[in-house]
């Protein structure tokens, strides 16, 4: 592809800022991209050039890493402003997932720089698992009450705190003078017990010299006891130990989810050797070939294709089908699947580090630390309303006793309590918990959502097209006609047509020896078969001459031409193709093969209209006579037929103009351009194929097209929390701080809606966790 081609296609993709092509060097053409990592991932971009046969310079790589140390959604900015200053680097990070997503340049920087780089700001890289083994299976139980324990620690703490205060409270109410020392022995070990957190977390904060509300907090607790208001200095650490307390519990539920993805599959797996015995390995030892026993109700270690034995397997780890489906020999089958009642014995036919299951965990590793475009339109906010509110609190601080006089204390609580009722703790954590929970609810439900901008924009979609093969279709032809024009029993010629079509491989004859073979227990042996180039097959049956193929087969003088040709003509009218046979001869019969609507392909649509979908169109290589009867049948408002590749990108243009937002969903091989272009691409079977996995936006696993309106549904709900979170924070802002300037609102209440707002929106953003698809009927 010539470059300024290239940079054509690319111009138009979200989040790439600028593209400076060089093509100076013979044959060459260098191109550099200014993208923001916040939206676009690197691997997206290697996507987007492969489809269009363009390749990135090696040196470039990227990795997900967990990240320990991120005390706010400030400590993003923290680790993405170190990071940039490396040469080489970008950084994405998520305080929601506590991930961080860097992509660097191998002969600029390594990762141990970047690593030590974190270090010195105060971040460290989270700790990894180490493999499974009976020990640790024996400890799990050990590291699980570890686990509560490092999740209920801070409450803990705040409340033990929160009592020293209440009895700080009743001394200095009901005790004597002579007991007042008692007070002051119960506040000291009260602001400790509650303010630690905060206090080494505003360490970091001033070490990486930034100023965000921990800060903020410590400083108005510390100056409300400098003026005497010990109890409420300690009320407001105490509320703010508990607020983030609790939002970090509701957070590591949602991480938690995303997590356990990456435990589905086993560490182990029982590999039989070629002399007999049994072997156990790690499964990241597995190599191609290995043959892998899976015994009933294990899951399943590696993808594979099942060697010997039949059984059911529970797929809903990866594709979110509900039902178990059958696999015998030749089935293909899914790392972190589970085996039902069944011995199978499986060839690995992917390494651990390329199974299905891995892409999906590296996808939403990735995901995550994408960001949604409401998140960077609110962090884009965040950073000039920031410095206003500072401004705003110096000024109460020092112009109204300048002006009015009177007691700088009393300004001061007043200015804290507006500094703690403004600040956007609730608007900087709302939209990153949604986007977190809503990934996590999807990748349970077998859709992969690729980042939060696709997860917001697929709730924005007005309009969607669909591929036909494959998509609203199952993609194989299927025997759907039988017409006898000799008089035979249908059974008999369809028996004659399988004898000799049975060793070819071309779809339309697979499916006559499949319906065939359905019927009949044993099909007649052919003899002498031959191809007849471009036209079909011919071999003897029985002492008969048989010939199967294309109805060109029949010459124009032969008598039975016009007869053949009218119920050719009738079975295209339903959208069939024809096969014509020919015995000693004479016509016998003309076989009608289509293929079929997916069985829930026409109730997904009226889904869709019930869901506020205003526009479907069908895009389609295929004849008019093909796809009209099939878009008739499912329900499809516009269809276009006969189209290239190049076709469908100008309808999807034409149809963002006229209906809005709109989604290509297809199978993510040749609707590649398509997608591209939509605003959303969906790919179709992402279980089976690694293609659909790497250039689509959104993939339903299961290869099912009920999951699309549940995606949809999801993505809407989604970004309804997202507007719900929005006027929550805003709203708390909005009233709370003018009533904090005036001193209607005290410090201790400022705190407390304070925290409550973002608890409330973390809380709410949960709700995507348990999000059940709307009901319609059928």
């Amino acid at each position: 592809m010539c470059g300024p081609c290239l940079r054509d296609k690319l111009a138009g993709r979200s989040g790439i800022n600028q593209i400076k092509l060089d093509s100076t060097a013979p044959g060459l053409a260098m191109l550099e991209l200014d993208y923001d990592p916040r939206l676009v991932t690197l691997g997206e971009l290697e996507n987007e050039m492969k489809r269009i046969g363009v390749c990135r310079l090696a040196d470039r790589a990227e990795m997900v890493l967990g990240i320990d140390g991120m005390v706010s959604p400030k400590s993003e900015q923290a680790i993405e402003a170190a990071l940039s200053r490396l040469p080489g680097v970008v950084a994405s990070a998520s305080f929601a997932s506590k991930s961080l997503r860097i992509e660097f340049d191998r002969t600029q920087c390594a990762l141990p720089e970047i690593v030590r780089r974190l270090d010195e700001i105060g971040f460290h890289l989270r700790s990894g698992s180490a493999p499974a083994s009976v020990k640790q299976v024996r400890e799990s139980f050990a590291q699980q009450i570890v686990r509560w324990g490092r999740e209920y620690y801070k409450i803990v703490m705040a409340v033990i705190g929160g009592l020293l205060l209440v009895a700080a409270l009743l001394v200095n109410w009901y005790a004597p003078p002579s007991l007042q020392w008692l007070r002051i022995a119960l506040i000291v070990p009260a602001y400790l017990l509650t303010g630690w957190f905060t206090f080494k977390d505003t360490l970091k904060t001033l070490w990486n010299l930034q100023f965000d509300i921990d800060v903020l907090m410590f400083a108005a607790a510390i100056g409300a006891a400098s003026l005497g208001h010990y109890e409420e200095g300690g009320l407001l650490l105490f509320l703010f130990a508990l607020g983030g307390a609790g939002e970090e519990m509701a957070m590591d539920r949602a991480r938690r989810a995303i997590q356990s993805l990456s435990k589905l599959a086993p560490e182990a797996a029982t590999v039989r050797l070629p002399d007999g015995r049994q072997r156990l390995l790690r499964v990241a030892e597995l190599k191609i070939g290995d043959e892998v026993v899976v015994h009933p109700f294990d899951r399943v270690p590696a993808d594979g294709t099942i060697l010997d034995g039949t059984s059911s397997i529970d797929q809903s780890p990866i594709t979110g089908e509900s039902v178990p489906v059958v696999k015998s020999p030749g089935s293909a089958v899914f790392a972190g699947t589970i085996n039902g009642e069944g011995l199978l014995v499986v060839t690995v036919t992917k390494l651990a580090s390329e199974s299905t299951l891995a892409k999906i965990v590296k996808m939403v590793e990735e995901a995550q630390t994408t960001k949604s475009p409401t998140q960077v339109f609110t962090d884009k906010v965040e950073h000039y309303y920031v410095p206003i509110v500072l401004i705003a609190t110096a000024g109460l601080i020092f112009i109204p006793p300048l002006i009015k006089g009177g007691d700088w204390g009393i300004f001061f609580l007043r200015a804290m309590g507006f500094l703690t009722a403004a600040s956007p703790c609730a608007l900087a954590i709302g939209t990153p918990a949604t986007v977190l929970s809503g990934i996590a609810r999807a990748a349970r439900a077998g859709v992969l959502v690729k980042g939060g901008r696709h997860l917001e924009n697929l709730g924005r979609v007005t309009a969607i097209a669909f591929d036909k093969t494959g998509t609203l279709t199952r993609g194989r032809p299927e025997l759907t006609d039988v017409v006898p024009l000799n008089g035979k029993p249908e059974s008999e010629l369809l028996a004659l047509a399988a004898a000799v079509e049975s060793g070819s491989t071309h779809p339309l004859a697979k499916a006559i020896v499949g319906q065939a073979r359905a019927h009949h227990r044993e099909l007649p042996q052919a003899m002498e078969i031959e191809q007849i180039p471009g036209k079909g097959v011919v071999g003897k049956v029985h002492g008969l001459t048989v010939i199967v193929g294309q109805v060109d087969l029949i010459s124009k003088n032969d008598p039975a031409h016009t007869a053949l040709r009218e119920k050719v003509a009738e079975l295209g009218r339903k959208g069939r193709t024809s096969v014509v046979m020919i015995v000693d001869g004479q016509v016998a019969a003309v076989f009608g093969l289509s293929d079929r609507l997916r069985d829930n392909a026409a109730l997904t649509l009226r889904h869709l209209k019930r869901l506020g979908i205003t526009k479907t169109i069908m895009l389609t290589g295929d004849s008019a006579a093909v796809a009209d009867p099939i878009a008739k049948e499912v329900g499809i408002d516009d269809h276009y037929s006969d189209l290239l590749p190049q076709d469908k990108v100008r309808i999807l243009h034409s149809a963002f103009t006229t209906d809005g937002p709109v989604a290509m969903v297809g199978d993510g091989v040749n609707d590649a351009p398509a997608m591209a272009t939509a605003t959303v691409g969906v790919a179709m079977g992402g279980a089976g194929t690694d293609v659909a996995i790497e250039t689509a936006d959104v993939v339903l696993m299961a290869d099912d097209l009920g999951k699309l309106p549940e995606a949809i549904g999801l993505s809407r709900f989604c970004r309804t929390i997202i507007k719900q979170n929005l006027l929550i924070a805003l709203g708390v802002i909005c009233v709370l701080a003018p009533l904090a300037a005036v001193g209607t609102a005290q410090l201790g209440i400022a705190v407390l809606f304070h925290e409550g707002s973002t608890v409330v929106v973390v809380l709410n953003a949960m709700r995507l966790l348990v999000y059940k698809p709307r009901a319609f009927p059928e």
